[in-house]
């Protein structure tokens, strides 16, 4: 009797792509956005850099520019999806190592980097007192009132208040849907009356003008796990409706020739539309086509190139344009890929060797 043939062994099951490799490419696009609009779509410290107005170098851009700030909403809408996501089924302990080893690494060695070049004699940009550097590592320099090494951090003193309120009232007790609706409900309900009472602790807690962006992006998870759920998409309504309020309340005034104000109120809606829109349209699965593995390269660079494109493009703009001589479209550009270069630097030399080790120090438990 021959053997028996032995069975073969069971193919290792396929790793899952990534169905939302769309998100990380919404992430360079609202980068992309916010260094348009530092570079030319505004004044101050970066006329410095150009040698005159960003209006005379960008005669018709600079008026599409100008939108840009909106970049950040798109972050907020695009960090209420990935929160939730991220939080949905994992303990606290989890969440927060998460959360910190993605934060911290490329952000210290930013303030590091932007520290030491605006210390040097040819910088000619104001850098802060050693002792204020210091307490910009702990990323609470915006409540305690001390100067910012980088500009941009302003959005995640925003970002850590947002984890906080979600760690608490979600993860801590273990997400569900029911959990989420009425978080994100309350939310609404206490960030209007905050707005209403204006107490400034209450506004600093409740976020009344950023909290629709992260609440309308919570919804669309929500969407995204259930596209018939009613109340998911009426989270997402009220948010925009919010929001684009908000929106246009901060960002319009009436067009004054004395200052660099070129965005309508229709255009300051379509831009927050379109971010709600885009993040709607990946939680659909109507981007699932767009899968390509460029797109999670991008999604890394897009933190790093966040947090070094402002300082350190006047940076870059001067050197370009002032003293190569590049026009100015061509020192946009090269800027721009000058900051994805150092960008993928730091992803490369700093995130990938002390993201895994901080996340792994804060995962252990501790008797």
């Amino acid at each position: 009797m021959p053997p028996a043939e032995t069975p073969p062994a069971p193919k290792p099951a396929a790793r899952r792509e990534n169905r939302l490799r769309a998100l990380d490419g919404l992430r360079l696009v609202a980068a992309l956005m916010v260094a348009g609009y530092h570079y030319g779509g505004r004044d101050g410290e970066v006329v410095q850099a150009w040698g005159s107005s960003p209006k005379h170098q960008f005669p018709t851009l600079h008026e599409l520019f100008a939108y840009g700030c909106l970049g950040v909403q798109v972050f907020f809408v695009i960090s209420g999806f990935v929160i939730c996501m991220s939080g949905w089924g994992r303990p606290l302990r989890s969440f927060f190592a998460s959360r910190a080893s993605r934060l911290l690494p490329a952000y210290w060695a930013a303030i590091i980097i932007v520290t030491a070049v605006f210390a040097l004699p040819a910088v000619a940009y104001k850098a802060v007192s050693p002792s204020d550097a210091l307490v910009n590592l702990t990323m609470l320099q915006q409540p305690l009132g001390v100067d910012r090494v980088l500009g941009v951090c302003w959005t995640l003193w925003a970002e850590i208040r947002f984890y906080a309120l979600f760690a608490l009232c979600i993860v801590l007790p273990g997400a569900n849907r029911q959990r989420v609706i009425l978080f994100s409900a309350g939310w609404t309900l206490a960030a209007a009356i905050a707005q209403g009472v204006n107490e400034p602790l209450l506004n600093m807690v409740l976020m009344p003008e950023y909290a629709p962006y992260f609440i309308g992006g919570v919804g669309l998870y929500l969407v995204h796990r259930d596209r018939r759920d009613a109340y998911a998409w009426g989270i997402v309504g009220v948010s925009w409706l919010i929001g684009q309020h908000y929106a246009v309340q901060r960002l319009w005034h009436a067009p004054n020739p004395e200052f660099f104000s070129n965005r309508s109120a229709i255009g300051i809606m379509l831009v927050v539309t379109f971010g709600y829109v885009a993040v709607a349209a990946i939680a659909l699965g109507w981007l699932n086509w767009a899968n390509w593995r460029w797109l999670t390269v991008a999604g890394a660079l897009t933190y790093p190139f966040y947090l070094v494109h402002e300082h350190l493009g006047w940076v870059a703009i001067k050197a370009y344009h002032q003293s190569l001589h590049l026009p100015s479209y061509g020192t946009f550009l090269a800027t721009v890929a000058t900051m994805l270069l150092l960008a993928w630097l730091l992803n490369k030399y700093v995130e990938s060797w002390l993201t895994p080790k901080l996340r792994t120090a804060l995962s252990k438990p501790r008797s």
